[in-house]
């Protein structure tokens, strides 16, 4: 019976010091139904601002970067190197707990992730729903809940309000990603494509059967028929639109746009309209609203 008597007093103890735990979540990481410290290495600026909106600080590391800024709060995370191809040395060596990278980037990340031994996730960045699907999957993880669903209750605000004030027919859009030397057809399954669609316009190359970029000669364009061309950058937006300007003087194909032809080309800032969703979304489509329907 002392026997009987000790056991249920050890169960007890046990019971009441795992309701001690803390369980908000707030710096851990929910794994196989418990909760350790959480060591995040987060891969792109974006992503570092979605952790930085939702309130977590346990990032150890973050992407080299000299053309974005990585929130104040993560200054003291160690640099993992580049957003496309991270020093997996580096990130090994940091014992993350968990590696957090935009999906466009899965395939070529996730067996260098499964090397190291170490759990990922992949946001999807492509479009704004995507990211805000990805800020409620990451507020589930890390405790963050209801700091992520106040995110998406105001992206689902904005939205509805965004649209009551587009008006007018729908215009047909062509958007061009363009690189020095070169350049692709975005359709709106790539992110700058997702805010064309969030904004009224119809791109001429609809979802691309899935495919964020299209290579497709000038020819296949014009007869697309485009109102607006859109024109923006994966990188080096300066050089990028010197090489749009020539391109559109020096070929003579351009001509036969009726775009070209009533002036409605327009380029696009690619901080705003790059690869990848951030929160500057809002600041985009309110240049898009009167480019698609006011010019």
């Amino acid at each position: 019976m002392k026997k009987v008597k000790l056991l249920a007093a050890l169960l007890a103890c046990l019971f009441l010091l795992s309701g001690c735990v803390d369980q908000s979540g707030g710096g851990s990481q929910q794994s196989s139904g418990q909760t350790e410290q959480a060591r995040i290495v987060a891969t792109s600026v974006a992503t570092c601002e979605i952790l930085d909106k939702l309130g977590i600080d346990d990032v150890v590391g973050v992407p080299e970067t000299q053309s974005y800024a990585i929130p104040e709060r993560y200054q003291e995370a160690t640099s993992i190197g580049s957003p496309m191809a991270p020093d997996m040395e580096i990130v090994k060596s940091l014992s993350p707990t968990i590696i957090l990278t935009p999906n466009s980037l899965e395939g070529e990340l996730k067996p260098k992730y499964d090397n190291i031994e170490t759990e990922s996730y992949f946001l999807d960045l492509k479009s704004v729903d995507g990211m805000y699907q990805s800020i409620l999957d990451i507020g589930e993880m890390f405790g963050k809940q209801e700091e992520a669903q106040q995110l998406f209750q105001e992206f689902e605000d904005f939205k509805a309000e965004y649209a009551d004030r587009t008006e007018g027919d729908a215009p047909k859009v062509l958007i061009l990603m363009g690189l020095p030397g070169s350049y692709v057809v975005a359709t709106e399954s790539s992110y700058v494509g997702s805010l064309v669609k969030l904004a009224g316009g119809i791109n001429v190359y609809g979802d691309g059967d899935g495919q964020d970029f299209l290579n497709v000669n000038t020819e296949d364009m014009v007869e697309k028929e485009p109102d607006i061309i859109l024109r923006t950058s994966h990188a080096m937006p300066e050089q990028v639109k010197i090489m749009f300007a020539e391109e559109f003087e020096t070929n003579d194909i351009w001509k036969h746009f009726s775009a070209v032809q009533n002036g409605k080309v327009y380029d696009l800032d690619n901080e705003k309209f790059g690869m990848s969703a951030t929160f500057r979304y809002q600041e985009a489509l309110e240049e898009l609203q009167p480019i698609l329907y006011e010019s």
